[in-house]
């Protein structure tokens, strides 16, 4: 994996109140595991962040909200330096939303509501309720985004799994890698099918673009990013990055870096 280019970045800070809060996380800053009574939304207004959960991964990009409901053990993670917005949701709002981990693409209005909420003008209650619904309801309308990463629970796949998280650029075929630990590539692509919902070759496809979103985070140029990750010119990269992100690399850093 390149090494990260790293700049001098915030110091770790924090600001909580009962119904959200902000904290200011250096590129690999990390929280501990932890689960709340409450289901809670994040957000990057800078940089980029992971949420892990035992159901899989999520990356949140500047572009993007994450959800994880009440009960989850989760931690974040950031990639870059982070500027991360949470906002807790009350058990009558956390039922119109999904049951399990997920992530939806942020409208410019749920952004703007979002960094109200986490901002620096105090909101009455009712507003700060009102506020909420409206994010709500923008989220509501919002597809699911394929962002979030499943994690194999068979031994199986957790071995085809351990190699591209390593490698995210291997290029081995499914056949290739079934033969290295000793499963067919039929059973493999079943299992794949099954367990994650994906062919093979999606969840790789979504395994490069999560470590893209890092690398970009680590202020890594595209055709950098590009060979790091597997694909063989920039230009298909970018296709495939711009499918699943919505913007090109190019953009999305811009972004991150500058809300």
């Amino acid at each position: 994996m390149p090494i990260g280019r790293q700049t001098p970045g915030p110091t770790p800070t924090s600001r909580l109140w009962p119904s959200g809060g902000v904290h200011l996380w250096p590129s690999g800053g990390a929280s501990q595991a932890d689960s709340h009574d409450r289901g809670h939304l994040v957000y990057a207004a800078r940089g980029v962040l992971s949420v892990h959960t035992e159901r899989g991964t999520s990356i949140v990009p500047a572009n993007r909200v994450a959800w994880t409901p009440a009960g989850f053990v989760h931690h974040h993670r950031a990639h870059g330096h982070t500027d991360m917005r949470i906002v807790f949701l009350p058990e009558s709002l956390a039922r119109l939303v999904p049951d399990h981990p997920a992530v939806f693409t942020a409208s410019d209005l749920a952004r703007e509501v979002l960094l109200a909420l986490t901002g620096p003008r105090e909101h009455d209650r009712a507003a700060s309720a009102r506020l909420r619904r409206v994010l709500v309801d923008e989220l509501r309308e919002a597809p699911e985004q394929p962002l979030h990463l499943p994690e194999p629970r068979d031994d199986r796949l957790q071995a085809v799994a351990r190699v591209l998280y390593r490698d995210p650029g291997n290029a081995t075929s499914l056949a290739g890698l079934g033969q290295a630990i000793g499963a067919g590539a039929r059973t493999l692509s079943r299992l794949f099918h099954d367990e994650l919902g994906m062919t093979f070759y999606e969840w790789r496809t979504q395994v490069r673009i999560h470590h893209a979103l890092i690398l970009l985070a680590d202020g890594h140029d595209t055709t950098r990013v590009a060979h790091a990750c597997g694909w063989s010119n920039p230009s298909s990269f970018i296709a495939a990055f711009t499918a699943v992100i919505g913007t090109t690399p190019g953009r999305h850093r811009k972004r991150a870096a500058n809300p």
